[in-house]
């Protein structure tokens, strides 16, 4: 079986230099354009030191006719860049994975709303896939593009899901109408973009929220657990992202409060029922509690289920630049192709 031929827009990122790292070793797949405005003419290798000895790729600037040449094309470009350029290149067979929220929010309004722009391409947004495996792994499989899920959502959706398919299959409201989501992340989830909040002297030391009025994934969370529930969907979702000092993970605490029937629930065992045939998403077992570093560098994402009396608690552990971005790109690219999911993302977590 040949390679699949991969490019990658927009290399340069935090989240394009590890689509990079993941590509480099994955067995079926091959990076044969690698784009950057800033960088043309240069060696990845050349601005990335690690990636000496393990790729000669040079990056170029973006040409949607030479991305023709590609199997799949991922966009690790800002918001508004993979729309332009889905249309031409599904037209020519091209897979599009975009990393960023062009084919998140299927509400064109809503982007609007939260993106500042209008969306381009309509017609293709409809017909994307949200890539989220777990959850959509058999749309993702047919699918020309995906829209590769936010770092937040993906804990957020992942951790309410058992919940939501054990309420579904009881047909009972097991779980109270507000839903607390308090997640916390690495500062590399902000980009590589020269920001004065962002520099050491600013975040080291310090711990801040953002987005308490509002923040662009909660639409995205709403739209999750929306398609999950249904025409039951009446919960109120109370969604504050922070940055913490470490360089990059994800810590996401969901809080419930239960009925009387979910409070009679053995949520553990549900949890477990849900994830056992799912390799990148581990439940701890019960008493045990996550931590950021057990999922460093890795596709892996980890769930504690806590319960005490009328209240539920999911912790929920996951690299941001990995499960969070480009881990779960690759992963939904290996769908996609038909290939092993854990082709190129069979990684140990990093310790210490």
């Amino acid at each position: 079986m040949s390679k699949i031929k991969v490019g990658i827009v927009g290399g340069t990122g935090y989240t394009g230099v590890e689509l990079i790292r993941l590509l480099v070793n994955h067995p079926q797949a091959q990076i044969i354009m690698l784009t950057s405005r800033s960088e043309a003419g240069k060696k990845a290798s050349d601005i990335f030191p690690s990636l000496r000895g393990l790729s000669d790729v040079v990056f170029s600037d973006a040409d949607d006719e030479k991305l023709t040449e590609c199997d799949v094309v991922f966009f690790a470009t800002p918001h508004g860049v993979a729309m332009k350029s889905a249309p031409y290149l599904t037209e020519k067979g091209v897979k599009v994975i975009d990393l960023a929220a062009d084919f998140r929010l299927q509400d064109l309004d809503a982007f609007s709303r939260w993106y500042g722009m209008a969306h381009d391409c309509p017609d293709v947004l409809k017909q994307s896939a949200y890539g989220l495996p777990e959850v959509n792994r058999d749309v993702i499989k047919d699918a020309k593009v995906v829209g590769n899920p936010g770092c937040y959502p993906t804990t957020a959706i992942l951790g309410l899901s058992a919940i939501i398919d054990e309420q579904n299959r009881q047909n009972a409201q097991l779980i109270g109408d507000h839903i607390i989501i308090d997640a916390k992340s690495g500062i590399s989830g902000a980009g590589r973009s020269a920001k004065m909040e962002m520099i050491f002297s600013e975040t080291a030391d310090n711990f801040s929220a953002y987005g308490v009025a509002g923040h662009r994934h909660l639409p995205e969370i709403e739209q999750g657990v929306h398609a999950l529930l249904g025409s039951n969907f009446k919960h109120k979702i109370r969604f504050v992202p922070h940055l913490v000092p470490m360089i990059r993970g994800m810590f996401s605490t969901i809080h419930l409060a239960l009925t009387e029937a979910g409070g009679a629930v053995d949520w553990q065992s549900v949890f477990e029922r849900r994830f056992q045939d799912e390799y990148f998403v581990d439940v701890l077992s019960k008493g045990q509690l996550p931590q950021t570093r057990q999922t460093r560098a890795s596709n892996f994402l980890r769930v504690a289920v806590h319960q005490d009396g009328e209240t539920l608690t999911i912790l929920v552990v996951q690299d941001n630049l990995v499960k969070g971005a480009a881990g779960q790109a690759v992963q939904n690219m290996n769908i996609m192709f038909g290939l092993d999911e854990k082709a190129g993302l069979d990684i140990v977590p990093v310790v210490p």
